[in-house]
């Protein structure tokens, strides 16, 4: 076999390992490669009662999302891909009546997938309720308590 014909089998290869960790019967035994193959959907839910508002302001190193006023009831949601090095990071400020939260809504995990498996490797859900933010455990769809609000703006 010639140089380039071992590069191509060797490349074809590795093309098919890829593929196949994309498969929904995958997901749970996922590999981190680093790759950015897999895209995740963030949602920031105002679940605030009485029809209070939610300020919210999330950002990257990369991009910043804006500033968004939700109603009771709506969402901020953006979709992306994590980068080549695993080192994608968005982090959010919110802000309700005269208190607030400023946290990590996603984060590179090496070893340990806490935020990963929650997210179901692709939907992260963040609602703002009366007492804090809740991460929904997307596999058995409840709702955890993450951040608690603090007093101040």
């Amino acid at each position: 076999m010639r140089g380039w014909e071992l590069y191509a089998v060797l490349f074809l290869a590795w093309v098919l390992v890829l593929s196949t960790m994309s498969r929904p019967c995958c997901r749970s035994a996922r590999v981190d490669t680093g790759l950015p193959l897999y895209k995740y959907n963030m949602f920031i839910v105002n679940g605030l009662s009485s029809g209070r508002d939610l300020f919210i302001h999330c950002q990257s190193k990369d991009d910043d999302l804006g500033e968004h006023n939700l109603t009771t009831g709506s969402h901020f949601t953006w979709t992306f891909r994590t980068n080549f090095w695993g080192t994608t990071r968005f982090w959010c400020y919110a802000r309700r009546d005269n208190e607030h939260a400023a946290f990590d809504v996603f984060w590179p995990e090496k070893r340990h997938k806490w935020l990963e498996t929650r997210c179901d490797y692709k939907v992260c859900i963040w609602t703002a309720k009366d007492d804090g933010f809740y991460l929904r455990n997307v596999p058995i769809n409840q709702d955890e308590l993450i951040h608690k609000w603090e007093p101040g703006w």
